[in-house]
């Protein structure tokens, strides 16, 4: 039985704004929903969103890593603020010793938002060991006596050269089949 939902990631540039004084100005805030769901068998749902964080680009490119673990690495002209960066998560309600195939819809995804589009490449799962999702599915095998799992998802985020400060989103989808 073939699984697909399409969920949403986020990755914040922020660059502060300096007055005269030298004190910085930068107020913001963001909506945080609130659910329940109710898992049915041979099913799973979104617990986190995926969100690189906070950011500040330069005049050279780079890239974030965040790992499925939740650390993060920034190369090149990125510099790291903050420690408000997840990991998405996912959990299901299978069967134990259950087989469920997991894969990506697409390679990569693009970001977008007031500035040139990013792209966010190498999705991670934390399974142990890890492993890079693709289009082609990955097996894994249900271990938990309950059948409940969860596994986190990381990823690669490209960042361009004077990347405008703002929000950036997009969507990727994942297919779980429980064989």
């Amino acid at each position: 039985m073939p699984l697909r939902h399409g969920y949403r990631l986020a990755a914040a540039l922020f660059a502060a704004t300096f007055l005269a004084n030298g004190s910085a100005a930068l107020a913001e805030s963001e909506p945080g929903p609130t659910r329940t769901v109710i898992l049915r068998p041979l099913s799973f749902v979104t617990v986190n969103d995926l969100d690189f964080g906070d950011m500040i680009a330069s005049g050279m490119s780079g890239q974030v890593r965040l790992f499925p673990d939740g650390t993060r690495t920034a190369t090149g002209g990125v510099t790291l603020v903050g420690n408000r960066q997840q990991p998405a998560v996912f959990s299901g309600y299978g069967t134990r010793n259950q087989q469920v195939l997991i894969s990506m819809s697409s390679n990569s995804i693009t970001l977008t938002g007031p500035g040139a589009p990013m792209t966010v490449t190498m999705w991670e799962i934390g399974s142990t060991p890890t492993a890079i999702l693709s289009t082609v599915p990955r097996r894994f095998r249900i271990t938990s006596a309950s059948g409940i799992f969860t596994f986190p998802l990381g990823a690669r985020l490209s960042v361009g050269a004077n990347q405008a400060p703002g929000v950036y989103t997009g969507n990727f989808s994942i297919t779980l089949n429980y064989l």
